[in-house]
């Protein structure tokens, strides 16, 4: 019973800082979302201005465009708290290193993946995507992205002890997305096709509960690796 309010305070003081450093880079901050607006509006004028082209692909465009933007902020993720020695008081802490590294990959969430899925609904409708599919990309994008976050912290943490290591977090995350792109983008041209998209969205919903508890141990124990 003594071991939640620690766990709930040492949650609450994570997320104070790292509100704290990101309203202080809050340009910084600002990149993923314009980056996946920029991948968006490139889709769209290499697609042209037919409409129907552009409804066709808009769901994959707009994953491909929220999984890049989670990617470019993947390298940052530790990488800060590693260089001015947090990382080392995280695994002092009294605390589990797998709940400080669960809270981190939230916030990573909450300030990358979180902005774009509520600006989803005009993305959607700068690329003609129709209305009764918007939903079921929601719903996938509400299931994945946490999923994404996940799995990137734990290529992030494998990969904190190296520098200058962002195209190799690349490369060891790309795999790993794919299957989520496939089944977040899945789910909503099943529905174009009048077909049920709940089996592709009961997938993403299995793999995002199995990584909420497998994945914070993963890179906790891979940033122990990297700090002995």
């Amino acid at each position: 019973m003594d071991a939640d309010p620690g766990l709930a305070q040492a949650g609450r003081a994570l997320l104070a800082r790292d509100a704290r450093l990101l309203w202080r880079r809050r340009g910084d901050a600002l990149q993923p979302a314009l980056f996946a607006l920029l991948v968006v509006v490139l889709f769209a004028l290499a697609l042209g201005a037919e409409a129907q082209a552009l409804a066709r692909a808009a769901a994959a465009v707009l994953w491909l465009a929220v999984l890049l933007a989670g990617l470019l902020a993947l390298d940052t993720l530790f990488r800060g708290d590693a260089e001015d020695g947090s990382l080392e008081q995280w695994m002092l802490a009294p605390v589990p290193l797998a709940w400080l590294v669960l809270v981190r990959t939230g916030m990573h969430w909450a300030s990358t993946a979180l902005p774009l899925l509520l600006a989803t609904p005009f993305l959607a409708e700068l690329l003609h995507l129709p209305r009764a599919q918007l939903p079921v990309l929601l719903t996938s994008l509400a299931l994945g992205t946490p999923l994404l976050s996940l799995l990137g912290a734990v290529v992030a943490a494998l990969t904190v002890g190296m520098r200058r290591s962002g195209i190799l977090v690349a490369l060891l995350a790309l795999p790993l997305y794919v299957p989520v792109l496939v089944f977040g983008a899945g789910s909503v041209a099943a529905a174009a096709q009048g077909l049920d998209p709940t089996g592709a969205l009961l997938l993403l919903g299995a793999g995002l509960a199995l990584a909420l508890v497998l994945a914070p141990l993963a890179a906790a124990a891979a940033i122990r690796i990297a700090s002995t």
